[in-house]
């Protein structure tokens, strides 16, 4: 009996544990709010189209976005980032690579260089900025994850 009520007392703490943590998630805008700021935000934001990780040292590509810059210049999952517009990127943390990011906001370009299957390799980007159905996109993932409420595309 003993048993019993020790696994339900242990199973009780790791299922308000895991609320918990949920409702750490959930945002505490109202949604349409919310959404408001996302669409301003993004909106004319230029972006690269990919998502980064830190290997140490430096920076590789985990993933691309479809039919995003990265992808139409030629980026691919796995590269390793050795220089972003002349600057090494070796040693790089993402914020670095943000940094380079945010001093190239009046061009919109980057040179990139990376290691890929051993040999290096110029890339160049143009920054586009997000399109309404990737912003709409964006603001459903975060009302469905964020919001006590399901996402049914933009609200009117």
């Amino acid at each position: 009996m003993r048993l019993r009520i020790f696994t339900f007392a242990v199973f009780a703490v790791v299922v308000a544990s895991a609320v918990a943590a949920e409702e750490a998630k959930k945002c505490t805008v109202p949604a349409r709010e919310c959404e408001q700021q996302i669409r301003q935000m993004l909106s004319g934001r230029r972006y690269l189209g990919a998502q980064l990780e830190e290997v140490n040292p430096g920076l590789t590509v985990k993933s691309v976005v479809e039919d995003g810059p990265a992808e139409h210049a030629d980026l691919r999952p796995g590269d390793r980032l050795m220089a972003v517009n002349g600057r090494s990127t070796m040693q790089a943390t993402i914020r670095d690579f943000k940094q380079i990011l945010s001093d190239a906001k009046q061009t919109g370009r980057l040179t990139i260089i990376v290691q890929r299957n051993g040999l290096l390799r110029r890339i160049d980007v143009r920054l586009e900025p997000y399109s309404k159905a990737q912003i709409d996109k964006i603001v459903a993932q975060h009302l469905a994850q964020s919001h006590s409420m399901t996402a049914t595309g933009p609200q009117q």
